[in-house]
């Protein structure tokens, strides 16, 4: 991808497709005709399998108001109590804070290029698939990408968080 290229993209966007291509990352974001606020959306959209779909989770650490992003398996549900055992006590955390630690709205939010480092987490059961998509920024847009590589984008540990 050029530079050029990313100046068609939503400002928000723009900073996921910075992100992959100074980390050496092979795909580029997508903009989809729809808009895939949930992983089903998203699945269906690229007609792949709904666990494929890193959908991107954050709590709010109560300890020190962090951000807690967990990356999870589209078809699986985070375990609240799994979290909190790994980095301590989490609760929800809501629109406001999500766009203001983040960056990105509620629906979009990607799994790097956050406005604030969030503590991140990557649950075990993506690896269950070869190739995996996540949000990139926008509820229109997504990235594809390995298992392996949202390690190696992320630097977070894989944990069973489900």
């Amino acid at each position: 991808m050029c530079g050029s290229e990313l100046h068609t993209f939503p400002d928000t966007v723009q900073r996921v497709a910075r992100v992959l291509q100074d980390a050496g990352h092979p795909h580029a974001p997508r903009m989809l005709d729809d808009a895939c606020r949930t992983a089903q959306q998203a699945a269906d959209a690229l007609g792949i399998l709904v666990g494929q779909i890193a959908k991107s989770i954050i709590f709010r650490r109560k300890s020190d108001d962090a951000a807690v992003l967990v990356i999870t398996s589209g078809d699986k549900r985070v375990d609240e109590k799994k979290v909190d055992a790994l980095i301590g006590k989490t609760g929800r955390a809501d629109a406001e804070f999500v766009k203001a630690r983040t960056g990105f709205t509620i629906g979009g939010v990607s799994p790097v290029a956050h406005a604030t480092p969030p503590v991140v987490l990557i649950d075990r059961e993506l690896f269950r698939f070869e190739e995996i998509w996540a949000a990139a920024g926008h509820p229109h847009a997504v990235f594809q990408l390995r298992p392996q590589d949202l390690e190696k984008l992320t630097g977070a540990p894989v944990a069973d968080v489900v």
